[in-house]
């Protein structure tokens, strides 16, 4: 190896070892063991208050939501009455079934794609669509089928909302503690999740729209000095 190299090799194991520096005073500082709740009745109308506050039978009603997520990247039309949502990115769309994925299409540059490949962009579209959907209708999806609710005491002296995935969506397990004010109204949670080594980030959820119908939907989240845009939302029958 020449003089240059080694002088490259040597910066790349620098910038690697503060990496790995950064990482470990990141964790020590902010990582934090999941809380222990108390799950009950109380926890449930914690929970309905919540949806009371963000207008969850205006959610009901509503038949089509498009959003769109990563800087534009990612764009969604979902039909929620049929389970069905248009998924494109690229050069990609995936019209996907969520009731029966096999059955759904794929297209690249408009062409139609099968075999192995479909497979792989269908899962594709669908761990995008579980991951920035849930950025988008969270607070709706504390009832869901496989939660489990809890209250917990925070600093503050109030309760908070500990909701757990034990089943569904593309990582089970995932846990989220909700922040919210005195009316029920989301302002932020924390997340204890499987993509993220930290235990305990906290993302803003205080960046609201309100849609025609009265349903209020997020317009962006922010994570320490990362911003995530929810753009172009529209919600209708």
């Amino acid at each position: 190896m020449g003089r240059l190299g080694k002088i490259l090799l040597k910066s790349l194991l620098g910038l690697l070892l503060l990496g790995v520096i950064a990482f470990g005073v990141l964790y020590l500082v902010y990582n934090e063991p999941l809380p222990q709740g108390n799950t009950g009745p109380a926890a449930d109308a914690l929970a309905k208050k919540m949806l009371k506050a963000v207008n969850y039978e205006q959610y009901k009603a509503t038949r089509f939501l498009e959003w769109t997520f990563a800087g534009g990247a990612h764009r969604y039309k979902w039909d929620k009455e049929n389970g069905k949502v248009k998924v494109s990115w690229s050069n990609h769309q995936v019209n996907l079934n969520l009731n029966d994925p096999g059955s759904s299409t794929v297209l690249q540059d408009n062409v139609f794609i099968t075999g192995e490949g479909k497979v792989a962009l269908t899962q594709k579209a669908l761990d995008y669509f579980n991951n920035d959907s849930f950025w988008l209708v969270a607070p709706f999806k504390v009832f869901d089928e496989g939660t489990e609710r809890s209250l917990v005491q925070l600093e503050d002296g109030s309760k908070g909302l500990l909701v757990s995935y034990t089943t569904g969506g593309t990582t089970p397990g995932d846990s989220y503690l909700w922040k919210l004010d005195s009316s029920g109204f989301p302002k932020s949670y924390q997340m204890w999740v499987k993509i993220i080594p930290i235990g305990g980030l906290e993302a803003t959820w205080d960046d609201w729209k309100v849609m025609p119908n009265g349903l209020f939907l997020p317009a962006s989240h922010k994570i320490g000095p990362i911003t995530l845009y929810i753009g172009n939302v529209e919600a209708y029958k």
